[in-house]
């Protein structure tokens, strides 16, 4: 069967190295529950940073993996965390600035454990009371990320999981972030495949078991266009509009997908209609 370039680059994982992500998922979803109490009014994102970068090296003998990443093109990123507040798409750099009931804030974290990445975000709702938008949008990029790990099975496309991100934010009324995409993840970062969160059914590279990779849909409450900040890494909505992102790290297995990034305080998967 012809497989074209993209295909023959993404590394299938054996079963021993598919162990090592289970850990590595775990513990990065490990790091989200211990820093859930400490996400409330009056604390800065910088903070957060501290208290994860502590939790992540000494306690569970990780090294955060965005500490010093330097992608080609970029200056080294400066914290162990990404924290994107309100308007912030992604990769927001922590700082100073308290937190305000009301805000939204996405917590990125990935760590390293012997030599395997973890990587998985969730949404938090700052003194838990947000605007009615903040809970919706937040609610419906949540549906949004189960609904496209729901197509990670044999057989299926990348495109489909695209697509069906795609068709549940715009149905929503909401838009759907085009510059930034999922991405395969192993012994590295960033790996084969790009996993977009708009696209076309059965397009795109066949999904086969062993495949691992991110599935981190950003959704604008506005249109979709983005702005880099000039930090050189955060990115916001061009209208000002709040943004959400959530994020797992998705094994495609035998009989269909199987989230690397959960742990006991992990958020529960959605209920969804169909």
């Amino acid at each position: 069967m012809y497989r074209t370039p993209e295909e023959m680059s993404i590394v299938i994982k054996t079963p021993e190295e598919i162990e090592k992500m289970r850990v590595a998922g775990r513990l990065a979803s490990e790091v989200l529950d211990y820093i859930e109490p400490h996400v409330r009014p009056g604390v800065s994102t910088a903070e957060l940073d501290r208290l994860c970068h502590n939790y992540m090296v000494n306690v569970q003998g990780c090294i955060p993996a965005p500490l010093n990443y330097a992608p080609p093109g970029y200056r080294p990123y400066p914290k162990s965390i990404c924290a994107s507040v309100n308007r912030q798409v992604c990769h927001g750099v922590p700082g100073d600035k308290a937190l305000k009931k009301g805000d939204i804030v996405n917590l990125d974290i990935t760590v390293i454990k012997d030599g395997w990445h973890g990587d998985t975000s969730r949404m938090f709702i700052v003194g838990g009371e947000g605007s009615i938008q903040a809970r919706r949008l937040c609610a419906v990029t949540y549906e949004c990320l189960w609904i496209g790990i729901a197509q990670a099975r044999p057989g299926a496309h990348l495109g489909d999981i695209g697509h069906a991100i795609q068709r549940h934010a715009e149905s929503n009324g909401f838009s759907v972030v085009r510059e930034f995409c999922g991405h395969g993840i192993g012994s590295k970062f960033h790996e084969e495949p790009q996993v977009l969160h708009y696209g076309r059914p059965g397009t795109g590279p066949e999904l086969r078991p062993g495949m691992i990779f991110t599935i981190e849909p950003m959704i604008n409450a506005g249109k979709a266009a983005i702005s880099e900040l000039p930090d050189g890494w955060t990115i916001v909505t061009k209208d000002r509009s709040l943004s959400a992102q959530w994020e797992h790290t998705v094994l495609v297995g035998e009989t269909g997908p199987e989230v690397l990034t959960l742990s006991a305080g992990a958020p529960a998967k959605p209920k969804l209609q169909g």
